[in-house]
This record gives structure tokens, C-alpha cells and sequence, in this order.
């Protein structure tokens, strides 16, 4: 970010802040994130009720992005309402939703400390703390998520649909699929078995849609935040519990079938001591499937990205390596069904 933007962010927040002015004395961009970019920015504010020297994450658009994901102004509007459920998320502060200042939508939050980087969660066993509560907590946290239920004013730019989550899921992948100009018949045939398999409709719940190792962050004592909540729409409530739990979401760490990092019981009793639920173990297996499916789908389109020339991109291009081994791990779980 040039001095100019830097200058035009640093009186953004000023104004918003109520302060006489602000100076940030680190101004970086931050690791990780395929689809926005994050810029820690410690900031010297002078007057207001923030007054002092703040940590903070400046989160926006980057220059292109995933067709289903949530701008900046949508995901802000999310983080609010799961801060105020209590969920553990950084706290919402501000949003820009113009070009204004920096040229594309951004908001800013407070920073958290921790990794969230998902291999280095799974092996390092310094991080996390005990990593049974760690799986307890995480499946505490989803119920709180899933708390947040339709209809809500304050989100209502999430699309709304009559028939099942599973069926809304399978004709959108198809309808990308069929206009995509390459041919993935593995992917075909896994929705055509999705679409057999479907469970009806019942009682829709905000879901993360990316609750996963490597969208929470850790220190040494256990978890500080849940993040990246660009993708979370109304759905089926077993649609976060397949994607934690999918293969290709624990890192290497196959035995521990919750994120990596621990046993499904503890997940699960984590999630059914908040929500008071139980849940439908069964069925979690048909949303693991769905899980590989939809990681599939996005990871053909952050290849697009790169491909298309809009944004060079290492990270981008190697995602849609992956494909082939989704599509195998959907055949394996299928198989004989």
C-alpha cells in the first residue's frame, strides 16, 4: 500500500475513530489469504475513546476474487452478527463499502493474536492447548454460529431458496460445470450421486461454509478467532460439521478426523453441549462428500483466476492441481453406494 493510500486509510479511521489523528507506525501486508488481502496496520491514535496505540486488520477485496464468495461489506455485516452471538471472532469496527479511500471495499477489525495456518496447527502440538478441548471448543463455537437463524434484516443480501440445501448446492455446481470449458466427468458423476443421496429440507442455519482448520486461529493456550466468513449463507447445519471433519481438510493427519486436530466425539459433543441437539452422525457422512465437491468446484475457479491472466499467481495456479485427488476421494467414499 503506497504513502498515498496509506495517508487516505490513516484519516479514514481518524473519522471513524473520533480521533484528532492517527499515524501507524507499521503499515504490512499479512501472509496467507487466496481471495482478500490483510494489512496489519499499529496505529497511534490521538483523542477519541480509542486513544493509544491499537492493533489492527485492515481486510479487503483483492484484485480479483471467487464468483460465490461475499464482498467486503456482505462479510463485514456477518462478523457483526456472529460477534454479537458470541462468537469468538476479532471485533468488527468499521467498514468502507466505496472506492473511496483505497479504491476497493475494505473494513477494519481489531488484530488477533495466534496462527491460523493449517498445516502448522496440525503438527505443531505446542499450539492449540489441550487439543480434546480444543475439538470441544471449536464444536461450541459452530453451535453458536448456527444460532444465527432466517429470516435476519441485517443479512439479508444471503440468497434464500425453497428446496433442500443439498439440491441448491448440486444445481449450482452443475449450472458451473455445464458453462465451464473443460469437461469433469468425475464431477459430474459425484453430483449425480449427491443428488440420489440428498436430504430433505429442514430447519435452515447460518453456516460458515469454510469452518475448517486453517480459518481459526491458535496460541498456546487454544483458540482466539474464528475467521474468513466470505462464503456463509443459509444452509443445513451438517454442511459445517462434513466440511470440518472432510479428508482433505485435515492436512496429512487422517486419523483425526475433526480438522486434523482431534476425534469427532469431542467435536461433536461440543457442538450438541451448546446447541443441544444431537446430531446425525450418519448423515455427516453424505456432507463429506458434498464438502469434496464444493472444494473441488472453488478450487477450479481460483485456477481460473491465474489462468486467466488477472491475477498471476503461484498459490492460485497449483489449487487447481488438486482437483484430480478430490475427485478420487470422492469415488473412494462412494464407492459401492
Amino acid at each position: 500500500m503506497n504513502a498515498e493510500l496509506s495517508t487516505a486509510l490513516q484519516a479514514f479511521i481518524a473519522r471513524q475513530a473520533g480521533a484528532a489523528s492517527v499515524e501507524f507506525s507499521e503499515l504490512r501486508l499479512l501472509s496467507g489469504g487466496a481471495i482478500q488481502e490483510n494489512w496489519l496496520a499499529v496505529a497511534r491514535i490521538v483523542g477519541g475513546p480509542l486513544a493509544g496505540t491499537q492493533e489492527l486488520v485492515v481486510r479487503a477485496d483483492s484484485p480479483t476474487g471467487v464468483s460465490i464468495s461475499h464482498g467486503r461489506a456482505q462479510e463485514f455485516a456477518l462478523l457483526r452478527a456472529a460477534f454479537a452471538a458470541g462468537v469468538t471472532v476479532p471485533e468488527p469496527l468499521w467498514l468502507c463499502a466505496g472506492r473511496e479511500v483505497i479504491g476497493r471495499p475494505f473494513f477494519v477489525m481489531r488484530r488477533v493474536a495466534g496462527t491460523a495456518t493449517g498445516h502448522q496447527v496440525v503438527k505443531d502440538r505446542s499450539l492449540g492447548g489441550d487439543r480434546a478441548e480444543l475439538a470441544r471448543r471449536l464444536g461450541a463455537e459452530l453451535a453458536r454460529i448456527h444460532s444465527i437463524r432466517p429470516p435476519r434484516t441485517d443479512l439479508d443480501f444471503l440468497p434464500s431458496y425453497a428446496e433442500a440445501p443439498a439440491l441448491h448446492l448440486i444445481q449450482l455446481h452443475r449450472a458451473y460445470l455445464d458453462s465451464h470449458h473443460t469437461p469433469h466427468p468425475l464431477l459430474e458423476w459425484g453430483l449425480r450421486w449427491l443428488e440420489r443421496h440428498a436430504p430433505p429440507r429442514g430447519e435452515l442455519v447460518l453456516c460458515h461454509r469454510d469452518f475448517r482448520t486453517g480459518n481459526y486461529m491458535v496460541d498456546g493456550n487454544g483458540l482466539t478467532a474464528i475467521l474468513d466468513w466470505e462464503f456463509a449463507g443459509w444452509s443445513d447445519p451438517l454442511e459445517d460439521l462434513g466440511w470440518f471433519c472432510a479428508r482433505c481438510w485435515r492436512f496429512g493427519a487422517d486419523a483425526l478426523e475433526a480438522g486434523g486436530i482431534g476425534q469427532r466425539e469431542d467435536f461433536y459433543q461440543g457442538y450438541e453441549g451448546v446447541s443441544g441437539r444431537p446430531i446425525d452422525r450418519a448423515q455427516v457422512a453424505y456432507w463429506e462428500v458434498m464438502a469434496h465437491m464444493n472444494w473441488a468446484i472453488i478450487a477450479i475457479q481460483q485456477a481460473e483466476r491465474h489462468l486467466s491472466g488477472e491475477e498471476e499467481s503461484l498459490l492460485l495456479a497449483l489449487t487447481g492441481h488438486i482437483v484430480p485427488e478430490l475427485e478420487y476421494e470422492i469415488l473412494r467414499m462412494t464407492e459401492g453406494t
